[in-house]
């Protein structure tokens, strides 16, 4: 039985974004290897689509922000979604400090 949750990054194969989503895969695979059941990629030839979805729920839009995603940003929202009290150090975000 698979483990829970799934992320799945969908990415257009026309636009070469394959190693992209396979690079952001992999980080999201070693920032989240125990709270994460697994990553999948899925080619889209419909062009430009580059979209992240935890379970079914998208969490980042190429198309809706107008640019890809910082691997930070990325764990940052995934984070929220999966381990809300989860730390992630350095990559973490900043307090509003003086």
């Amino acid at each position: 039985m698979p483990r829970s949750p799934h992320i799945e990054i969908v990415y257009c194969s026309l636009c070469g974004w394959g190693l992209r989503a396979n690079w952001m895969a992999q980080e999201l695979l070693n920032t989240f290897a125990d709270e994460i059941g697994s990553v999948t990629q899925t080619p889209d030839r419909s062009g430009g689509v580059f979209d992240v979805f935890v379970e079914e729920t998208l969490v980042y839009s190429r198309k809706a922000e107008g640019r890809f995603p910082d691997i930070k940003e990325l764990k940052q929202l995934i984070r929220d979604r999966i381990a809300p009290e989860r730390s992630l150090g350095h990559s973490d975000r900043k307090a509003d400090a003086p």
